[in-house]
């Protein structure tokens, strides 16, 4: 026994090490950032949050909708696990409805709001079946719809998997005593489940109530918590200080999920063994679960069928003949090999790592006395709050915590990152599992002479081998389809996996490429998904096969170590990637369009520094955050990006070097950075849409306030985006401040649930029809005309205002910076000849653009554009919202 319990606190340590370094250290600095300012502890920062409009109404519409959405989740995944478990329906069927009801767990949530609004949507799929829309899918109906599917697969298969243990002689027993069903039902059913049930719940509830993806495409005027927190620590102002308060408001509920699973684990019941025996006929109740079961899967299939289909045609709606283009775009890519390779080598050791910790975990709480119930709890405690903390916080969490470390832009962070951050189902699968095993077995192998460990590998082990796979297989795809934590913690040369890549994508409006990026990532999953299932194969073949020569047997022990071996080594290949020539590289970090990506490589490459460099792109939100919160640790050498972000982090951060050439700029800008573009503001159209509707062309953003365009409209919210500050720009220059608030609270009314978190959010519903007027970037919508697609541009009167995008060198060595200065130079005075034919608005002396190319109407506004200002139209914005 006393090497037992030692072979236990050895896991228990290394276990709450982990745990402790990467998960109660990072919280606890983020409670710090939420109570701590320049001047001391204080609690301003709550008092700000709780207290600003429509923090509380948020938090109980997050309430409402994730309760709902769990509740009807855990209904629909009991039902779906009892048809598998409980039923005499055809086994083909059975395992159809397994495989169905994980699809969605297969893809990334990224998505989602994209499945719906293209299945749904005004010019949706279904919608196009069906003849006409068949409800409104922003606000609580399409959060409805997204959870459940986002958060199924999660709670069928803790359902499912717990289910599989659970004795069914004593429903026989049950009615012999005289029992009616329904007593047979709870006592022989229900009751074994009810923790289960209830950890399906609170599992299903948090991942409801932390995601952002989903309110951020299809939430409508129905605002979240999330979408709060998201505005908070990677909005247009950064604030991670009032962004932590509503972190740590987020957190909160899982103290009662803690207290409501203690209190449930009465209900837990553990069998001596499961007893094999045949279902009672009972034709109405399969026909009933048939039915119902095969309703719910095609219900998931079709949202997502619109995936497959769009893929394959030119550009839906608009032009739906069938084409491989987009496919093409995408395999052509030079980078998507090392993406992939990057993507599988995270997902590999995440799911290595990630099922060592669940499972020695669980050992711990399931399989043994140790350290009586305070131990058991802890490890419970931190299984509930990893459910709580959503990634995008877990991410800057660890920013704070851990850059300028040697873990800083390493595949290493990412793999503990994931382990943390998906450790709660995992964890409770293996637990749940654990629990339903024979509890005698360990002491019957110590009356033998077997040490516990041998009694783990031997029996134990082998009898939780299926849910082993499971948790290894739930590791790898969440790893796979993951991109809210890691990508504010991946670098340059860790940065490229596949879901950062359709969030490149989508940045750029490219959401076909999306959707086979998304296959892509499908068809991997699915494969990885496999493994268990043949796994199960290989486990059936061996017990046919018990006579086995002990040669045979040594073979598949070899293959097995042959396969460690090569994760090993795949593993020691793959880090040693960052060769010492790849380190010397300049590292550049850039918000740039793709246009402009284009036109800086090919101006560096023209001019000796091919090889010399590594570029990636992030999302203006996520870069702002690297920059606010990792200062000179950025890893980049060289960042372009929004000319006042950059202004903010040299404020905070003093991060950036003085230029060392002569730029020779139209105006004045500070002496640490340079203009490369500048943004410039428009009102986009749908021509079909505005036709089909008898819809007067707008000729202002006044017109916009209009009541004829109620419902018709997109615009940006500043405070999550820039983009929206182009269009308040034109309306305070033009008319001021009070008649500005006046035309702003009509636009923002007709606008409703089509108030967008991001930039590109206006013209995204534009191109789906889904508004047939928004508001957005210039050149996007020149490109989308230039491509066919039935998208117009309007030049507004009050004016086409603008915002410049700069470069700046971020002072670290000697060496960097010069290198980095000379490059900055380079994309300077050789880029710009090519940047001008997308950007035509001239920035330095000697340049000029044809008055074809110009915008009708460009403008500039009176004052500076700064954070200070940028805070004071948001206030501005926040009052015209009713």
């Amino acid at each position: 026994m006393k090497t037992k319990n030692r072979e236990l606190k050895i896991i228990f340590m290394v276990t709450g090490a982990l745990f402790a370094l990467f998960l109660v250290y990072p919280t606890v600095r983020l409670l710090l950032k939420s109570i701590l300012s320049e001047n001391g502890m204080t609690m301003e920062f709550y008092h700000s949050v709780l207290t600003q409009k429509g923090f509380l109404k948020a938090l109980g519409n997050s309430f409402l909708i994730a309760g709902v959405s769990a509740l009807l989740t855990t209904g629909l995944a009991f039902f779906l696990a009892y048809t598998i478990h409980y039923t005499n329906i055809n086994a083909k069927f059975k395992e159809g409805i397994e495989k169905a009801a994980v699809l969605p767990m297969f893809l990334p949530t990224l998505t989602y709001g994209f499945a719906i609004i293209y299945s749904f949507g005004k010019q949706g799929l279904l919608t196009k079946l069906f003849g006409r829309q068949l409800f409104d899918i922003y606000g609580f109906n399409g959060l409805l719809i997204g959870y459940i599917i986002y958060t199924l697969p999660v709670s069928f298969l803790l359902i499912h998997n717990t289910m599989g243990y659970i004795d069914k002689k004593f429903m026989i027993v049950s009615r012999i005593m005289g029992d009616n069903r329904v007593s047979t039902f709870m006592m022989t059913i229900f009751r074994p489940l009810a923790g289960t049930l209830m950890a399906s719940f609170i599992q299903s509830f948090f991942l409801c109530f932390t995601d952002f993806g989903i309110p951020a495409s299809v939430g409508g005027k129905f605002e979240v918590i999330a979408s709060v927190l998201y505005s908070q620590m990677l909005g247009s102002v950064p604030d991670f200080n009032k962004g932590s308060v509503v972190a740590v408001m987020m957190l909160l509920p899982s103290i009662v999920s803690i207290a409501l699973l203690r209190y449930l684990e009465k209900y837990n019941v553990r069998y001596q063994k499961i007893s094999v025996m045949e279902l009672p006929k009972n034709r109405g109740r399969d026909w009933l679960c048939g039915i119902g079961s095969g309703l719910i899967i095609l219900g998931v299939l079709s949202i997502f069928a619109v995936i497959f289909i769009v893929s394959f045609v030119q550009d839906w709606p608009y032009q739906t003949g069938f084409s491989m283009e987009h496919f093409r775009a995408v395999f052509q890519d030079a980078g998507l090999v090392g993406v992939y390779k990057n993507s599988l080598y995270v997902a590999l050791l995440t799911a290595v790592f990630g099922t060592l910790a669940a499972y020695g975990s669980a050992l711990i709480t399931a399989r043994s006395s140790l350290g009586a119930v305070l131990w058991k709890r802890i490890i419970d405690g931190i299984a509930l709050v990893t459910n709580t903390i959503p990634g995008m916080v877990l991410g800057l969490a660890f920013l704070f915590c851990f850059s300028g470390t040697g873990l800083q832009s390493t595949f290493a962070i990412l793999v503990l990152c994931n382990v943390v951050h998906f450790f709660s189902t995992p964890y409770l699968m293996m637990k749940n599992s654990l629990e339903k095993m024979n509890a005698s077995w360990e002491t019957t192998a110590m009356l033998m002479g077997d040490s516990w460990s041998k009694t783990i590998l031997r029996v134990v082990t082998p009898n939780a081998m299926s849910t082993i796979l499971e948790v290894f297989s739930y590791y790898f795809v969440n790893a796979m389809v993951t991109v809210s934590a890691v990508v504010f913690l991946a670098g340059a040369r860790t940065m490229m996996v596949l879901t950062t890549k359709i969030k490149e994508l989508q940045y750029y409006n490219k959401f076909n490429e999306v959707f086979v990026l998304s296959l892509l990532i499908l068809v991997t999953n699915l494969v990885a998904k496999a493994i268990p299932a043949l796994a199960a194969a290989w486990k059936r073949m061996k017990e046919e096969n018990r006579k086995m020569g002990t040669a045979k047997k040594q073979i598949f022990k070899r293959a097995g170590a042959v396969m460690a071996v090569g994760v090993l080594v795949f593993s020691a290949v793959s880090a040693a990637g960052c060769s010492s020539k790849e380190s010397e590289q300049v590292v550049i970090y850039s918000n740039a369009d793709d246009e402009v990506v284009a036109a800086m490589k090919a101006a560096l490459d023209s001019n000796g520094y091919e090889g010399q460099y590594i570029f990636q792109t992030f999302g203006t939100s996520e870069l702002g955050g690297k920059l606010l919160a990792e200062g000179k640790n950025l890893e980049a050498d060289l960042v372009t990006m929004s000319t006042f972000y950059l202004e903010s982090a040299q404020k905070e951060q003093e991060m950036f070097t003085d230029l060392t050439f002569e730029s020779g700029t139209l105006e004045e800008y500070p002496s640490y950075c340079a203009p490369i573009t500048v943004q410039e503001g428009t009102l986009i159209v749908n021509t079909e849409q505005m036709e089909a509707e008898n819809l007067d062309m707008p000729k202002s953003i006044k017109d916009l306030a209009n009541p004829e365009y109620k419902g018709k409209i997109a615009v940006t919210d500043i405070t999550s985006s820039s983009t929206a500050w182009l269009l308040i720009q034109g309306l305070i220059s033009e008319y001021g401040e009070e008649e500005a608030k006046e035309i702003l609270t009509d636009i923002y009314a007709n606008a409703g649930d089509h108030l967008e978190e991001s930039g590109s959010g206006p013209l995204k519903l534009v191109r789906a029809g889904e508004v047939a007027i928004g508001f957005g970037l210039r050149q996007q919508a020149v490109a989308d005309k230039e491509k066919g697609l039935p998208v117009d541009y309007i030049d507004p009167e009050e004016g086409n205002f603008t915002l410049t995008e700069s470069v700046a060198v971020v002072n670290k060595s000697e060496e960097k910076n010069a290198k980095a200065m000379e490059m900055a130079e380079c994309i300077i005075k050789n880029g710009r000849e090519e940047l001008l034919k997308s950007y035509p608005i001239p920035l330095y002396e000697g340049e000029s653009v044809p008055e074809t190319e110009k915008s009708g109407n460009p403008k500039t506004f009176p004052e500076k554009l700064t954070v200070d200002l940028l805070k004071k139209h948001q206030e501005l914005s926040e009052s015209c919202k009713k």
